[in-house]
């Protein structure tokens, strides 16, 4: 038998190896979820709260869980930096306030004509030009409120169901109910905007890439990533 001490410096250094050896990954997820961001928002910050994120998956990982530890890792480096995010909320009321416009505007043309709705469809709801839409969406879509990069693969596995008596666990179904929501809300999207979501999320390519691969300027996948976050917060509402 390894005796504890032993057992705990073995265990020790196989945190200190795995956080070593997946410093690049901190800093890929960081720069790409700077590159949606404002300038005012630090890369660095963003690498300090992913390490947190990386330390804490090190220290929880399993081999046997079926995910290699740099899956594992990524969704929780990526969900230690939105928190940090949403800590500092550096988007300004005007953002706020026009993300919830958006969300307005999309249910209610959805709810009329029964199907997705379209960017001009969209602009003439709220009352402005197609491109002020455009910069109003783009700017609401910077905010990392739909945790968008928590998804990972693993989230198609079901849900543990905690313990009725457990203080946390009402907060654990509604954050399994919300993931639910959003997977079948994706699903629902139209295909451009949907395949500009799985190459963004799931592939982790930059705007530029994803516009080759589609064959379109970059400046149109921006659009069409801001319509469709603009359009998954108007059917999500009830869950932000």
């Amino acid at each position: 038998m390894i005796p504890a001490a032993a057992y705990e410096a073995n265990a020790g250094t196989s945190v200190n190896a795995l956080v070593a050896e997946h410093q690049e990954l901190v800093r890929r997820i960081a720069w790409h979820l700077s590159a949606r961001l404002p300038d005012s928002v630090d890369v660095d910050d963003l690498i300090q709260a992913g390490q947190i994120g990386l330390i804490e998956a090190a220290r929880h990982y399993k081999s046997d869980g079926g995910a290699s530890f740099a899956t594992f890792a990524g969704t929780r480096i990526r969900g230690a930096m939105l928190d940090e995010l949403r800590r500092g909320d550096w988007m300004p009321r005007s953002v706020h306030r026009n993300a919830r416009a958006i969300s307005r505007a999309v249910r209610a043309v959805e709810g009329r004509s029964g199907r997705a709705a379209t960017e001009t469809e969209i602009a003439a709801e709220l009352g402005v030009p197609l491109a002020e839409y455009h910069a109003m969406a783009d700017a609401a879509a910077r905010g990392p409120l739909l945790s968008l990069e928590g998804l990972s693969a693993e989230d198609d596995a079901p849900p543990d169901v905690p313990d009725a008596d457990s203080p946390d666990a009402l907060e654990q179904l509604a954050g399994a109910g919300f993931r639910h929501a959003l997977t079948e809300a994706i699903d629902r999207l139209p295909e451009r905007e949907r395949q500009v979501m799985g190459l963004y999320y799931d592939e982790s390519l930059n705007l530029r890439e994803i516009g080759g691969v589609l064959g379109v300027t970059e400046s149109r996948v921006c659009q069409i990533h801001a319509q469709a976050v603009a359009r998954l917060r108007g059917r999500l509402t009830a869950w932000l």
